[in-house]
């Protein structure tokens, strides 16, 4: 007996990067987080927060935020939806123009998390595959003719980004929504926001888990054009965004200087990390995130993902197609991605 839908019962569950607990002493590159503290502006806002704030309900649209956001991006804040995570948004964007008969459509390999939301809302799946290079697969995009196309640039788990007259193509060309997942995009050379202020059917979709340290904050926005955000708005939780969440983005998303400099630092141990690994061998593909896809020389990646476990160092493994014989690496500080040249160096084969 099943009390649950059968797309339901059929599908697989996302499954995230492992968390080790607080006591467990590793180096920790599986999941993309930034290893540098958040701004200083946003942890003394969480320090002198007004308890009161804890007792009464949030705005409906984290009003403040809202309003950083458009005043540091230029832009009205009608254009602006805060969700909790950027993975609420997909949630939203899924439920809202998704389902039986309207396909959700992404290149491939990427964030699994589309095609999750595919199979909750019985929308196709329609998935087309990236070539090696990782180029962005325009022309069979749009003749897929869906309800909605997903595209993460920079993509994950490969780094590259799409090129923006690829994106403007695609824009023009496609049946439904095309959403830019920009999660990475402070650690870019470039970003599509222009296509969202020009182009009806464009949302372009951020997070503060990455660029900003914010991971256990639960924080994001998506920008587009004010009819898309109120369509959005009728899907969205009633309270989405918490009160302190919504305080503490509000004040690192406005301390820009600190986020560049972080950011900075980590495109500068990037370089250096991808080096050091193709000097050993490894094939790296050119990322424009803050982590690496990586082909270790005789593509044994699952045999020096448990090597590496073992001596106390994560990193991310996906035992998929295109995938098994790589590894995602996230860039770490200076010190933490020495201990895992070291250890490859000593053998963690």
């Amino acid at each position: 007996m099943t009390y649950f839908n059968a797309n339901i019962d059929a599908m697989t569950a996302y499954l995230p990067g492992e968390q080790p607990s607080a006591e467990q002493k590793v180096v920790k590159l599986n999941t993309n987080e930034n290893p540098y503290p958040p701004s200083p502006a946003a942890v003394k806002v969480l320090r002198v927060l007004d308890m009161d704030l804890l007792r009464r309900y949030p705005t409906p649209v984290a009003d403040a935020f809202r309003r950083t956001v458009a005043d540091v991006l230029d832009v009205p804040p009608e254009w602006v939806l805060p969700g909790n995570g950027s993975d609420e948004l997909i949630v939203m964007i899924a439920r809202a123009a998704g389902g039986a008969g309207r396909d959700i459509a992404y290149p491939t390999p990427t964030f699994e998390y589309y095609l999750t939301q595919a199979h909750i809302q019985q929308a196709g799946p329609a998935e087309i595959p990236y070539d090696e290079d990782y180029n962005l697969p325009v022309e069979q995009l749009i003749a897929a003719r869906a309800a909605v196309t997903f595209v993460a640039s920079p993509n994950s788990p490969s780094g590259t980004a799409a090129l923006l007259e690829q994106l403007e193509r695609l824009a023009k060309g496609a049946a439904g929504l095309v959403v830019i997942d920009e999660a990475y995009v402070d650690f870019a050379e470039h970003n599509a926001l222009d296509l969202a202020r020009r182009y009806e059917n464009v949302i372009v979709m951020r997070t503060l888990s990455k660029g900003y340290s914010l991971a256990g904050l639960r924080l994001g926005y998506a920008v587009a054009n004010p009819a898309v955000i109120d369509a959005l708005m009728k899907v969205k939780d009633i309270y989405n965004v918490g009160a302190v969440p919504a305080a503490v983005g509000a004040a690192a998303f406005a301390d820009q200087e600190y986020v560049r400099r972080i950011c900075g630092m980590v495109v500068a141990s990037r370089e250096k990390l991808a080096g050091e690994l193709r000097e050993l061998g490894w094939r790296v593909w050119p990322s424009q995130a803050n982590f690496l896809l990586a082909r270790p020389a005789d593509g044994r990646a699952e045999a020096i993902y448990q090597s590496l476990k073992r001596r106390g160092i994560l990193v991310r493994y996906f035992k998929g197609p295109r995938l098994a014989d790589k590894l995602r690496i996230t860039i770490g500080s200076d010190e933490q991605n020495q201990a895992l040249v070291e250890a490859i160096r000593q053998g963690a084969q």
